[in-house]
């Protein structure tokens, strides 16, 4: 069994809140996170994948279809955009970093789980200080 991962960036906008509470109630809960001007976070993403090495080319996966998979069903909708209001996936979810993963980890699992190679981890770095791993 080995493992590999593949890392991007993106950055988004979003703002931790429910539609249903008060402003009040939400600051409660999400401190400034739930500021309802949003607020932003330049975000790394690390996908790990697993399996085994295919004896005939090598690698357990081209890291350029990997990279193509990873910026097709989540960079691309996510780079630059409100979490909250662009992004298909995160759809009536509070877009927490945890949320965020799990969600990304549901647009992925398939389309990687294609190539003959399971998805092992989904890991997002929202600050130098705090990260979610999620492992399905």
């Amino acid at each position: 069994m080995i493992f590999l991962t593949r890392r991007e960036r993106f950055s988004a906008a979003h703002r931790m809140y429910r539609k249903d509470w008060s402003d009040s109630r939400n600051y409660e809960v999400f401190g400034k996170c739930s500021n309802p001007e949003w607020h932003g976070h330049n975000y790394t993403l690390y996908i790990t994948v697993k399996g085994e090495i295919d004896s005939e080319r090598g690698f357990l996966i081209n890291l350029s279809d990997l990279k193509e998979i990873i910026n097709d069903a989540v960079i691309s909708k996510l780079d630059h955009r409100n979490i909250n209001t662009e992004v298909d996936f995160m759809k009536d979810k509070i877009a927490t970093t945890e949320n965020l993963a799990v969600a990304i980890w549901d647009v992925l699992q398939p389309l990687i789980e294609e190539r003959g190679v399971l998805l092992h981890r989904v890991r997002i770095e929202e600050t130098e200080n705090n990260s979610v791993d999620y492992y399905g």
